[in-house]
């Protein structure tokens, strides 16, 4: 009892130091590169509307704050006591759901490479053998002393820029371990791994993001994975919770959205250059996800980004925004 009690103060001690670390570096609201390449920090004042982005795999750790991320249909949500785990490239939304201006949503996000996850999973003490089923690309699992220690360590790196080069790498194996042996760490594991039904659907996933302005043709997606039509579709579903053809559509208006916020073109065009024959078809799809018909949509973000601290607290999640760093200009997310 006592020492579940100690490991339990030592838990929200750093907790406490992990805060004051991100908010030492993040200074003000924004997303935050640093001296590690693959390390970002987030802060917000505020809580937002759902924040659309095509996450790629990382690790997220809530230092204060509250979030909740959604894929397809179904909720993550993720506190200081927990950690998200983002496996292969995945559509999602975002949405601070606790974060003040005395309190602000604070948030370390560490990017990483499926290829040093497989070099950590051909070690003895991790190894698994493939899985006859697929694991989703998405989780949440709760934060532990030891992956916590490994963070806090990693960011007090960029206390003394000098060590970052040599002992960077060494601490993000160390986490990449922690998340491997976490409760969750198989869901990980089958996804990088060669011949099992997870990793083939991550070639797919890299097919669709390669061609996603093309026809979707499933019996070519079918031979890449090796799989039958309907194995395909049920594998790609407990994977990314969507269809093939559902993820296409996402890739899609995301990028469109992306195009005609950074471009005064016609949306028709634009519909037509992300894969759309029909500019009726486009405009429906783009107003289903988005909560307006793109033009609309595009003049209140740009309407919201000219002046992002009136961004409203509470919104229907059919109205989205996208919120940028000053300095950065990256989606505020994670």
């Amino acid at each position: 009892m006592v020492k579940a009690t100690e490991i339990e103060h030592s838990t929200t001690e750093k907790q406490a130091e992990l805060a004051r670390l991100i908010e030492r570096f993040s200074s003000q609201d924004g997303v935050h590169a640093t001296d590690i390449p693959s390390l970002n920090f987030i802060r917000s004042s505020y809580t937002t509307v759902p924040i659309y982005q095509v996450h790629e795999p990382a690790l997220c750790i809530v230092a204060q704050g509250r979030k909740v991320v959604m894929l397809a249909e179904k909720s993550y949500y993720y506190g200081t006591s927990d950690y998200l785990v983002v496996s292969v490239d995945l559509p999602i939304s975002g949405q601070v759901i606790q974060a003040s201006a005395d309190a602000p949503y604070l948030c370390l996000r560490l990017n990483f490479d499926p290829h040093q996850v497989l070099d950590l999973i051909n070690k003895p003490a991790c190894s698994a053998n493939p899985s006859t089923g697929s694991r989703r690309g998405l989780y949440v699992s709760q934060t532990n002393l030891p992956l916590l220690d490994a963070v806090v360590r990693l960011v007090r790196l960029l206390e003394n820029p000098q060590d970052v080069a040599v002992l960077a790498p060494l601490v993000i194996r160390e986490i990449l371990y922690r998340i491997l042996q976490g409760n969750q760490g198989e869901s990980l594991k089958q996804l990088v791994m060669t011949g099992s039904h997870s990793n083939r659907i991550t070639e797919v996933i890299q097919r669709i993001k390669q061609d996603y302005d093309k026809p979707l043709r499933i019996e070519e997606l079918s031979r890449l994975a090796n799989m039958s039509p309907s194995s395909l579709h049920r594998h790609f579903k407990e994977v990314t919770a969507m269809s093939p053809m559902q993820y296409q559509k996402q890739l899609r208006l995301q990028e469109a959205r992306r195009l005609l916020l950074s471009a005064s073109a016609d949306a028709a065009d634009i519909g037509f250059q992300v894969g759309y024959e029909s500019p009726s078809q486009f405009s429906r799809e783009y107003a289903r996800l988005f909560g307006l018909p793109p033009i609309s949509d595009i003049k209140r973000l740009r309407r919201d980004q000219a002046h992002p601290l009136s961004t409203p607290t509470s919104a229907s999640p059919n109205h989205n925004d996208r919120m940028y760093s000053n300095h950065t200009k990256q989606p505020l997310l994670q």
